[in-house]
């Protein structure tokens, strides 16, 4: 078993609290995304399973023992960094094989491992050259090469693909991810980038601040964002966040742009914050043009178009209310492509709406 869990962990420098009482259990053989915004504590999280960051409080497990004191060599780990960490004097059979040859193994045992590594990663051709003969996009596999050679019970990769053009990140990801299920081995992946941690991730862990603010599998993050912070981090374009207020019989959702009647399954909730403020979400896609839906239940939005971003296959509008300073932005139809300055009157699709406390920004 090599499962990773995080009971009450604190990490702290002097007085200031990096990580605030992390729990997380992450399961044998799992592929888990730690994303965040920088500062988050993501790396600082991937560092501590490593053994590279003291922990403060609490207890780490890998499997069933206690890490916090084992030292990282010990802890049957292999991390993978950002900046590759080869040596450049050496070759890519020698980067590869340098941790085996640490580990004072038989020189045909190392030449067979190493072997099946450059197999795997389709680094055969290559062994003889140095690192600077190489692509970005074949030095990252050189470090995962070095990693998997060990056979390790836990793969760390520390924002592996940061340093690759968009072309080659979009690759690599489907290569990290496919290494991975071949592999079987639980997975620790840290970034910053959230359209990498939903097509990567069989579950995603969303850290902010410190703390945790959601974990679940990608879908659970997009259709059932457990706070504000994870609705509008997750996804691509931002989703749309309105302040709306509470009337006064608990009926309406109000707004100066839109008014929307309560549905039946919003009372209880609704019921107990009349009068008050809270946070309507909905998603760019959630969002038409007039004749352009077949949706029930919608709710309606004057806007004026100020920014039209042509993609190709759709067309993401940026629209100014009408009567606030708040900007909305929809995902529509590029062969109905409004012109900068339009008034619009904009359809929600009612039944993909998202409701958050006013004061806590939890979900309702």
């Amino acid at each position: 078993m090599s499962s990773i869990k995080f009971d009450n962990v604190v990490k702290s420098y002097g007085d200031v609290q990096i990580i605030k009482g992390l729990d997380l259990e992450i399961r044998d053989k799992e592929f888990m995304v730690l994303v965040g915004p920088s500062g988050c504590g993501k790396s600082t999280t991937l560092r501590m399973i490593a053994g590279l960051e003291e922990i403060t409080d609490g207890k780490l497990y890998i499997g069933d023992r206690v890490v916090n004191n084992v030292h990282p060599k010990d802890r049957d780990v292999a991390m993978v960094f950002q900046s590759y960490a080869l040596y450049p004097h050496m070759s890519v059979y020698e980067n590869i094989a340098f941790g085996l040859r640490l580990r004072k193994l038989p020189k045909d045992e190392i030449d067979r491992l190493v072997s099946e590594a450059a197999d795997t990663l389709g680094l055969t051709p290559l062994l003889d050259r140095k690192p600077k003969a190489l692509s970005g996009g074949q030095r990252q596999r050189v470090a995962l090469g070095r990693a998997i050679v060990r056979k390790p019970s836990v793969f760390l990769f520390d924002e592996p693909l940061s340093n690759l053009d968009a072309e080659l990140r979009v690759h690599m990801r489907a290569e990290i991810a496919n290494l991975q299920k071949r592999l079987s081995i639980t997975s620790v992946y840290v970034t910053h980038d959230q359209v990498e941690a939903m097509t990567m991730g069989d579950r995603i862990a969303v850290l902010h601040d410190g703390n945790l603010r959601q974990v679940g599998t990608p879908l659970d993050l997009y259709d059932n964002p457990q706070n504000v912070f994870v609705a509008q981090f997750i996804g691509t374009p931002n989703m749309n966040i309105l302040k709306m207020t509470v009337s006064d019989d608990g009926t309406e959702l109000k707004h100066p742009d839109i008014t929307y009647n309560t549905p039946a399954e919003w009372k209880a909730a609704i019921n107990e914050r009349k009068g008050k403020m809270v946070y309507v979400g909905f998603r760019p896609e959630h969002i038409r043009a007039e004749g352009e839906h077949d949706w029930k239940n919608v709710a309606e939005i004057k806007a004026k178009a100020q920014i039209v971003e042509t993609l190709g296959h759709e067309v993401v509008v940026h629209s100014k209310l009408a009567n606030d300073d708040k900007s909305i932005v929809a995902k529509m139809d590029v062969h109905k492509t409004p012109k900068v300055g339009d008034d619009l009157v904009l359809y929600v699709n009612a039944d993909k709406l998202h409701i958050f406390d006013g004061e806590t920004t939890n979900r309702l």
